[in-house]
């Protein structure tokens, strides 16, 4: 245990909903045992508010040089050179960052102990000025594609507009290959509905149609953690959720707040860690869809 010395408070970070530095710091304290797990070992960038969400913030990815020696770092190298990562693994430097008015965390898909091999795979459907109706539909449609590699399916909304399809990996692959993978079954997606799902990058190209995002799947790319707080009015989280959510009448990915997350009692991502797969059998399979 180290002192984490907390200051001003009382300081309004989410003026809109007078939500508090205190309340931000509070709600990484209590969510710690769930979110910790899905940061260890993992570089993090963070997006800090000092002033809050509605001044100047930035993205954090170095450690600064006054964080005290009890919080690990990682150097890994970048074009150009090398950067040194804060990696979270405990309740107190997760409160410390939370203290320097970072609001939102985001991490590396590897670990610093395979750091080029990543253990997650992530399909983000950006709903851009798609329908949300057609967002679910995709996640649906991503399943089912997953299930018919093997493939375990875990879902994250993301706090603003869209889902994440997250599948957990044993690190055996590079991210080349995973990226490769993702593209494929992306297609095989668009494939069923190009009228609804692209892989457009520019959004004036896309139309009315959700961006299939496989773009974090690279070195050095991030994603939202699950259970960060997003710098949006009312506070809501990137909460992982089970699969029969997207039935609720009033389902929004935006739905789950840094006030109402903790009458959540379940955690549809409880095993998560234990259901990652190798991509060998799914490599294998997506070769004899092509062929065929």
């Amino acid at each position: 245990m180290h002192e984490v010395k907390t200051t001003r408070p009382t300081k309004v970070l989410f003026p809109k909903d007078g939500i508090t530095k205190g309340e931000l710091i509070d709600y990484y304290r209590r969510i710690a045992p769930r979110m910790i797990p899905h940061l260890e070992g993992r570089p993090l960038a963070m997006q800090r508010f000092p002033d809050g969400i509605e001044k100047f913030g930035f993205f954090q990815k170095a450690a600064a040089p006054y964080y005290p020696e009890w919080i690990r770092k990682v150097t890994v190298k970048k074009a150009g050179g090398t950067v040194q990562h804060v990696i979270c693994e405990d309740t107190d430097t997760l409160v410390y960052l939370a203290n320097q008015a970072c609001i939102t965390f985001h991490t590396w898909l590897s670990r610093d102990d395979r750091i080029h091999f990543p253990d997650e795979l992530i399909f983000d459907l950006d709903r851009s000025a798609a329908a949300l109706s057609d967002v679910i539909d995709g996640a649906h449609l991503l399943k089912a594609i997953l299930h018919d590699l093997d493939l375990p399916a875990f879902l994250k909304a993301t706090g603003g507009n869209g889902l994440h399809v997250v599948v957990p990996l044993q690190p055996m692959h590079d991210f080349e290959t995973v990226r490769s993978f993702a593209r494929s079954v992306a297609q095989r997606l668009i494939e069923q509905d190009p009228s609804r799902y692209t892989l457009e990058i520019h959004k004036a190209k896309r139309g009315r149609r959700v961006f299939v995002d496989i773009n974090r799947n690279a070195y050095a790319q991030t994603a939202v953690a699950p259970y960060s707080v997003r710098a949006r009015d009312g506070a809501p989280i990137a909460i992982p959720i089970a699969w029969s959510e997207l039935g609720k009448r009033n389902f929004r990915p935006d739905a789950v707040t840094i006030r109402n997350v903790f009458d959540r009692a379940h955690d549809p991502w409880k095993d998560f860690r234990r259901r990652a797969v190798s991509l060998d059998h799914a490599l294998g399979r997506l070769e004899q869809h092509h062929a065929a």
